[in-house]
């Protein structure tokens, strides 16, 4: 099979349609979003959401599910994805970089600033953490505040929280 063969048929605007996954997690209810092959979006749904039975047999959609579950049960430490996040240049430039942050870890807005040869973007550096769409997978909530609080979080200070405390624990666990 080709890849092409496993992109939906529906056009709209010369693109597919997006095709959605939710999925119900420990840590929350989560929504999962592909266009052409890749994963578009990543993001919390409130509690409160009648999450929908039909289950879509796209194989992106799929493994980002098996992916973000294996992450969740600390079995995964980095996503392999095909991602296609949308944004100008500098929100780019961004998200590549906190691609690098270890897991685990976190950096200030600052440093992502520093890393991107923009020193004083703080600011925008946070609204491109803002405007990620593709949540978790690019981890825009292993960014915090110079003064190592949790700042902005599109699902919730309490969800960044959760986060961070389960890569902590999973990482501490994998040194013993």
């Amino acid at each position: 099979m080709t890849k092409s063969d496993t992109i939906p048929k529906t056009k709209k605007e010369g693109k597919t349609m997006p095709e959605t996954l939710q999925i119900k997690t420990k840590i929350g209810n989560i929504r999962i979003v592909a266009q052409e092959g890749n994963i578009i979006e990543v993001s919390f749904l409130p509690e409160d959401t009648i999450l929908s039975k039909t289950e879509t047999q796209n194989p992106v959609l799929q493994e980002a599910k098996k992916q973000l579950i294996e992450y969740i049960e600390g079995k995964r430490q980095e996503f392999d994805l095909p991602l296609h996040p949308v944004g100008t240049a500098f929100r780019q430039k961004v998200w590549k970089e906190l691609q690098k942050i270890p897991y685990g870890e976190v950096r200030t807005y600052q440093q992502i600033a520093i890393a991107i040869g923009n020193p004083k973007a703080c600011r925008a550096v946070g609204m491109a953490n803002h405007c990620n769409k593709i949540g978790i997978i690019i981890p825009c909530h292993r960014v915090i505040g110079k003064d190592g609080t949790l700042t902005g979080y599109a699902g919730g200070l309490d969800k960044k929280e959760v986060l961070l405390q389960l890569e902590k624990q999973y990482k501490e666990t994998r040194k013993e």
